[in-house]
């Protein structure tokens, strides 16, 4: 179910223990279950290398020297890569390989994607002022919420409404829409 002829790409950011990976979750679940293919990038935020398994095969060819190593069994496939650093750029460029409609990307808060913010705790509302392209808002706190002046072309949503993480699916799929039209045009 192609919506473009390249990945929408979608940002969900927040402080840590903000509930980046449940929302992204929620979201991916939500867009495979309609159909669209997704894909995902995780910034690994919590300084270092993210973990490996190191008694497996490709574990030893890293450690060998192997600046990447694939491995495939029954159509899953497992890429590890090492270099001194990755843009997202590169990320979305490797990822974009598998053709998917979406690519949610869990973190990389300063860079110029459309995001959810998403806001715990009142020092969190800061996030409001300093990044770009925030498209829907998630609160924590019906107060917060309440209490925070945003654009009004913003989606806002709350962590007691059951049906949150679905408005912000349709909110991701309609601007999806109006991108490929503004292609269009």
């Amino acid at each position: 179910m192609a919506v473009v002829n390249k990945p929408f790409i979608f940002q969900v950011v927040g402080y840590q223990n903000s509930g980046k990976t449940t929302a992204v979750t929620q979201i991916v679940r939500g867009l495979s279950e309609q159909g669209y293919k997704v894909a995902t990038i995780k910034h690994h935020g919590h300084g270092g290398k993210p973990e490996v398994v190191k008694d497996k095969d490709s574990y030893r060819h890293i450690d060998a020297g192997a600046i990447v190593t694939l491995v495939e069994g029954n159509g899953r496939l497992l890429l590890q890569g090492e270099k001194s650093e990755w843009s997202l750029a590169e990320k979305i460029t490797l990822i974009s390989q598998m053709n998917p409609d979406f690519i949610i990307i869990e973190g990389h808060k300063f860079e110029s994607y459309p995001k959810l913010v998403l806001i715990r705790k009142h020092e969190d509302t800061e996030l409001l002022t300093k990044l770009t392209c925030i498209k829907a808002i998630y609160f924590w706190d019906l107060e917060f919420m309440n209490a925070n002046e945003v654009q009004e072309d913003l989606l806002l949503c709350h962590l007691k409404e059951d049906d949150s993480f679905k408005r912000v699916i349709r909110f991701m799929i309609d601007e999806c829409k109006n991108v490929f039209r503004r292609e269009l045009e």
